[in-house]
């Protein structure tokens, strides 16, 4: 009796255990099928939305096509969007914020230079995302949502135009149309791996669009590819169609780079090595625009930030940026402060933040404001047009310095991140140059891009050295990527060569000492190169200190047995040392490889004659 009670028993709780295992299958299965739910329908969401690029859709057709024989629209079947802080005729701009939306009424016209693009022959087919009030350039709105970045969908689109670039990147039209004051085109396009071009300050009319920081706000455009760029850049610039010109100085700003949080490599060599395969080395030049800006633009010192001890502790670049965004800051609020009062707008903590530090600023910190900016043209000016018309430069920095921050992520807000940012970004924007930012593929799953800089005036030439470049721009970047393990053993040498130039420029301008320290690096980074100890013997010269030129002449020889600027620095090493026999055979030997050397000729006799 027992023994069956107790298998009976058994076997009510072996059901009731089966019963809850399948229970607890059930529930996970259910949970599965939920999630799966749940994901497919955040991805309709995600489809259905357009990536939440838009926030209304339309259409502005454009004209007829003209009959033949004459050409059709230069824009004829391509679609566009535009930010919605442009101007449409019958639709309320919305600027990023319901309450703004809901106090003004719609437009009476279209912004003239969307107009231009419709009759360009595009179709304008939506209004998409900026950031509240198109004021940051992270790509956020607490009222619209974040557009998601089509290429790396867990990192911020980038703003203010976040929408704009959004919607090329995910190949929903063709071209978008966005307004840069601070970086609203440049960082978007960065972060979502397209074409983004800031043109020259004044180039296009920003009439029709709501005003951030009218000495600041440019009308700008993105595109997926160089040819589109340039072809909605001759349309809405009323270019003429010239012979492209390309340049004749690259001028690859070092110390910008060095404020890179990804290799260096990964995008200064891609632009040298396509440079070079281009144009020829004679084209490359290197420059520490924070000292070229700190010598040219005086007005930068109202600027700089002290310690408490009172020494500056702001570079001539964050110099530039805390004047750029004064500037922004003052005539944002100057614009919109009332009506934020008026209707109590509760807005970004980061806006209402920043507006209350802004305080009162006096009339003559805006106007020193101006006066940076004047000079920063001038310099940008001087630094890239040469003596004659053709010699246009380009100027080659990071767009940003960062890889786009995670979405939601505090990074986008952190001053570091914001500082590096805006130092970059304040180059153009504090000078009217035009600006371009070109995506060079991915790394570590993220775009990455760099930044082409023209003087103001010169777009058109910017928009041809873009569709010059950029296949072998895509082709080096190509090879950075794959080049994997041997990028080390390659970055070690490539360095070395950025030291070696960097050595050259100084000893140009006669800075002797810095120059040797720059050939020093060269030599630690690669010490088999014959031409680092010489150059160094060089600057050594300069600076009367004989015995380490001729040791490094002799190092030099030793690597190179035919390396005649060796001898013959060595020859004069030798020579102001007292050792003449030797010396007239070191340029003796410059002779043998080098029979037509006149230096080497003179030297030689002169010395023989004196002292043999």
């Amino acid at each position: 009796m027992f023994g069956t009670t107790s298998k009976k028993q058994q076997g009510k709780k072996i059901m009731a255990s089966s019963s809850s295992a399948i229970t607890n299958i059930c529930v996970l299965v259910g949970l599965g099928i939920a999630g799966i739910l749940l994901m497919t329908r955040k991805l309709k969401k995600v489809i259905k939305e357009d990536f939440g690029a838009f926030v209304v859709r339309l259409q502005l057709l454009p004209p007829p096509p003209p009959a033949p024989p004459k050409a059709p629209h230069p824009l004829s079947g391509l679609t566009f969007a535009v930010s919605d802080i442009f101007d449409i005729d019958g639709y309320v701009t919305g600027f990023g914020n319901p309450e703004w939306e809901k106090t003004h009424e719609p437009a009476s016209r279209t912004a003239p230079v969307v107009s231009s693009a419709v009759e360009g022959g595009a179709t304008c087919v939506g209004k998409t995302v900026v950031d509240e009030l198109a004021y940051s350039i992270n790509g956020d709105n607490k009222h619209y949502g974040e557009p998601t970045n089509p290429v790396a969908p867990t990192r911020i689109s980038g703003g203010s135009s976040s929408g704009s670039a959004v919607a090329v990147a995910a190949n929903l039209v063709d071209f978008s149309l966005g307004i840069d004051a601070i970086g609203g085109v440049r960082v978007p396009a960065a972060f979502c791996g397209v074409l983004g071009f800031r043109p020259s300050y004044g180039a296009l009319s920003n009439m029709g669009t709501i005003p951030v920081s009218p000495s600041l706000d440019t009308v700008g455009w993105f595109a997926r590819d160089p040819g589109m760029l340039r072809r909605v850049g001759h349309v809405l610039l009323q270019l003429s169609y010239a012979d492209t010109r390309s340049p004749r100085n690259i001028v690859i700003a070092d110390d910008c780079f060095e404020l890179l949080k990804i290799p260096v490599n990964r995008i200064a060599q891609v632009v040298i090595k396509s440079s070079e395969k281009l144009f020829g080395k004679q084209v490359l030049k290197h420059a520490n625009l924070d000292d070229y800006l700190g010598s040219k633009v005086p007005s930068l010192k109202q600027f700089n930030e002290r310690s408490k001890n009172g020494e500056v502790k702001t570079s001539s670049l964050g110099s530039l940026a805390n004047a750029m965004l004064l500037l922004q800051r003052h005539e944002f609020k100057y614009n919109h402060g009332e009506w934020i009062n008026s209707t109590k707008s509760v807005l970004d903590s980061s806006i209402t933040r920043q507006l209350q530090e802004l305080g009162e600023a006096t009339d003559a910190k805006v106007d020193n404001c101006q006066l940076v900016w004047n000079e920063t043209r001038s310099a940008l000016h001087s630094l890239l047009k040469g003596v004659s018309f053709q010699d246009d430069g380009i100027l080659v920095i990071p767009t940003v310095a960062d890889l786009p921050p995670k979405a939601g992520a505090k990074e986008a807000v952190l001053e570091d991140y914001q500082r590096r940012a805006s130092s970059l970004l304040s180059i153009a924007t504090m000078s009217g140059c035009c600006q371009v930012s070109i995506p060079l593929g991915l790394h570590e799953k993220c775009p990455v891009s760099v930044s082409f800089v023209a003087r103001h005036g010169a777009d058109r030439f910017l928009l041809d050295t873009v569709q010059t470049m950029y296949a072998t721009l895509q082709e080096q970047a190509d090879i950075a990527v794959k080049s994997g393990s041997s990028n080390s053993v390659l970055s070690q040498e490539e360095s070395a060569e950025i030291a070696k130039e960097k050595g050259n420029n100084s000893f140009k301008d006669k800075q002797w000492q810095k120059a040797i320290g720059f050939y020093t690096e060269a030599i630690k980074l690669n010490g088999k190169n014959a031409a680092y100890y010489s150059n160094r013997a060089a600057a050594y010269l300069e600076l009367g200190s004989y015995l380490q030129a001729e040791a490094d002449c002799t190092k030099a020889i030793s690597l190179d047995k035919k390396h005649v600027k060796s001898y013959l620095r060595r020859g004069t090493a030798r020579e102001m040392l007292g050792f003449y026999k030797e010396a007239v055979e070191d340029f003796g030997y410059a002779l043998v490889l080098e029979p037509t050397n006149k230096r080497a000729s003179l030297s030689a006799d002169r010395l023989r004659k004196l002292f043999l």
